[in-house]
């Protein structure tokens, strides 16, 4: 049977010779989502706190499922932590690893997990507009997001790597942001829930626009100026605004489209 197991010194030496699959099968803990085969938990241990994604199997059901929607199944926590990895290699702020594992062949039955540190102290960008309509950010901190925001998207991107959950909440950075209101280039940003995440050569351009139309539509409560736009779309093409206008104008408002799409269906479901 295939297996393959990483476990950091921290959690080896509180776990010496368990059968790992089944104690973190069982493993109490704050659980944030327990359903179709995967279970999401927050857990302490000897005074740390930790988050564990553990993988039961999806069965066969889920995975003939994605497929005829012409989707990629996720059938393991390896996607998630092979992603972690590569966004340290890149300079980009997630997750630090503190264990990872796999096992067995099937894969409608194939166990995995990935443990990393929780990151405590932290807040999403999530309501960034929502506190921006109420303390409004300096030009400073609002271009410095802009421009980290802009060049992470595209080291992932460059790299090969996309998102596919590629909203605002999906970033965190320390929560005294929610007091100062200020941001630098120097400020961390964490990209974290991973597990969807693509890695190829390079991106399908309609995998890009998913991913800017989503991190666009999630910016909707953000007073964000066509200038801002414009800076964001610069710095992530790395090219002047004459040469973005003219050389990428249909790329862009496809994404646009997306975002609008994405803002359409939200409010349908909202009754507004």
């Amino acid at each position: 049977m295939k297996q393959a197991v990483y476990l950091r010194d921290d959690l080896a030496t509180a776990w010496p010779g368990e059968d790992i699959f089944h104690l973190l099968a069982t493993l109490p803990g704050q659980v944030f989502r327990d359903k179709e085969g995967r279970r999401t938990l927050r857990f302490e241990l000897n005074g740390r706190s930790y988050f564990l994604k553990y993988h039961a199997g999806v069965g066969w059901g889920e995975i003939i499922k994605n497929l005829l929607q012409f989707r990629k199944p996720i059938i393991s926590a390896r996607n998630e932590w092979l992603a972690i990895q590569r966004l340290h290699q890149l300079g980009i702020g997630t997750m630090q690893l503190a264990g990872y594992g796999e096992k067995g062949w099937n894969p409608a039955r194939r166990r995995s997990f990935v443990i990393t540190d929780d990151l405590s102290g932290t807040m999403s960008l999530e309501h960034l507009g929502q506190q921006w309509q109420r303390n409004a950010p300096s030009f400073k901190s609002k271009q410095a997001l802009i421009n980290k925001l802009a060049l992470v998207s595209r080291t992932m991107h460059q790299a090969g790597l996309n998102h596919r959950d590629y909203y605002l909440c999906h970033f965190l950075l320390d929560e005294s942001f929610a007091e100062t209101n200020e941001f630098s280039m120097e400020t961390e940003l964490f990209l974290i829930d991973l597990h969807r995440t693509q890695q190829r050569r390079s991106v399908p351009v309609r995998w890009l626009i998913k991913d800017l139309g989503s991190l666009y539509f999630s910016a909707s409560e953000v007073s964000l100026t066509r200038r801002d736009r414009y800076r964001f779309m610069m710095l992530y093409s790395g090219l002047s605004l004459r040469q973005v206008l003219s050389q990428q104008g249909h790329f862009w408002r496809n994404v646009d489209k997306r975002a609008q799409q994405l803002l359409g269906k939200w409010h349908r479901k909202q009754g507004t």
